[in-house]
């Protein structure tokens, strides 16, 4: 699918949209942040679920968000293998939180993930870093998000938004853990303001649920 150099700013509820057909949706696999696990993504998995896409369409996964990314991009690839092989699909869709930004961009940039990506969602991203990165030192993936790392240079040069993957981000103005807010969007892909509030509702809240659907299917 061609990229969209479109910056969009949204507060309205997004119109809804009919349920999917099962074998026409492709699987999405779920990816969470930092000091965070598989389950925060619950409300918006059954959201799909009742939107038409099934439990093998809706993956979610837990890691180890202490490691580097580097790491968590080699088993993410991993995962994304598992669902196509036990889908038959030829492509996945990728939604992620916070820093499952990260992990799952260097997999789409060094480790072939633009055969095996249609979309690409991220949510509250430190696509550039967060100053808040600082605060948790002492850990590999802390120092990858803190603005200006070699992780995040190595990531970001050239071209953000590579392969014909459709990138997504969404940002909100009132995120206390990603500063600055203009860390989140990306060159290249579709940048999509929310309405005010904080880092953890992006995946709970109703309307960007609404407006990832229309994104990926």
């Amino acid at each position: 699918m061609r990229k969209f150099f479109l910056a969009v700013a949204l507060t309205a509820v997004a119109a809804t949209a009919p349920a999917v057909s099962a074998a026409a949706a492709e699987p999405i696999l779920f990816v969470h942040g930092w000091n965070s696990s598989g389950t925060v993504w619950n409300t918006m998995i059954g959201r799909f679920q009742a939107d038409g896409w099934t439990p093998a369409q809706t993956n979610n996964w837990s890691y180890n968000t202490a490691q580097s990314n580097v790491t968590t991009a080699g088993q993410l690839s991993t995962k994304v293998d598992q669902i196509l092989s036990a889908t038959g699909a030829s492509k996945v869709d990728i939604v992620t939180h916070s820093m499952g930004g990260l992990s799952s961009r260097y997999y789409l940039k060094n480790l072939g993930g633009t055969a095996k990506v249609d979309e690409w969602v991220s949510l509250g991203g430190p696509n550039h870093g967060t100053a808040t990165a600082y605060l948790c030192f002492w850990n590999t993936s802390c120092f990858e998000m803190q603005p200006g790392s070699s992780f995040l240079n190595a990531l970001n040069s050239g071209d953000e938004t590579p392969g014909a993957v459709n990138y997504g981000t969404w940002w909100s103005p009132c995120d206390e853990v990603i500063n600055p807010d203009s860390s989140v969007p990306l060159t290249g892909a579709t940048n999509t303001q929310t309405a005010c509030m904080g880092h953890s509702a992006l995946y709970g809240d109703l309307t960007v649920y609404n407006q990832v659907r229309n994104f990926v299917d």
